[in-house]
């Protein structure tokens, strides 16, 4: 039977950093966020669902969705997100737990990297969880920067996910990304050896 470890964060913690260390090591990951694109791409399930639900605004000049537009129409309101995360969630839920069964046939150990795991009750689908831990000061200004948010936008986002602070007494094993880069791979690299 397969080891499932499941790994999680808060927005601009640092998760893809620590997914291509887990990568590199030669573990297979599935990640949720590319899953979500898989489905939203033109002909994907989520497509034409979410231009139903949001209008043709949402779609590009190219024929893709606009994500940019996508995003910031959701969480322009309450209502909004509860619409996306509704119409969303078990379409994503369904292609995950199908790309884990391809995976689970054949791995003794992987990884799911689900920004979301806790906010959408992923925990009894894994025998670990790992958080990639970041204080939210340093959350918020690695979002603002990266995305290039301003300061409400990006503590919109934050909100919209459970706080830091409740994750860690969640979780199985916690990654402390506020250090630098040497720091976050050696605890990988110690994690895994425990593996």
């Amino acid at each position: 039977m397969s080891k499932i470890i499941g790994i999680t964060g808060g927005i601009a913690s640092g998760k893809s950093t620590v997914v291509e260390q887990i990568r590199r090591a030669g573990y297979q990951v599935i990640d949720a966020d590319q899953v979500v694109h898989d489905l939203q791409n033109k002909g994907g399930k989520l497509y034409q669902a979410l231009i139903f639900a949001f209008g043709t605004d949402i779609v590009a000049a190219d024929g893709q969705l606009d994500r940019a537009k996508l995003a910031q129409l959701i969480f322009s309101t309450k209502e909004n997100q509860e619409k996306s995360a509704k119409l969303q969630n078990q379409i994503i839920r369904e292609e995950l737990a199908r790309r884990r069964e391809v995976l689970a046939a054949k791995e003794s150990v992987f990884f799911m990297d689900i920004p979301l795991l806790y906010e959408l009750d992923y925990q009894d689908w894994f025998d670990e969880i790992w958080l990639v831990y970041v204080d939210e000061d340093k959350q918020l200004e690695r979002l603002m920067a990266r995305n290039h948010y301003s300061l409400d936008e990006a503590a919109k986002r934050i909100a919209a996910q459970l706080p830091m602070s409740k994750k860690i007494g969640l979780a199985d094993r916690v990654i402390d990304n506020n250090g630098s880069l040497t720091d976050t791979h050696t605890q990988i690299h110690h994690l895994l050896a425990e593996l």
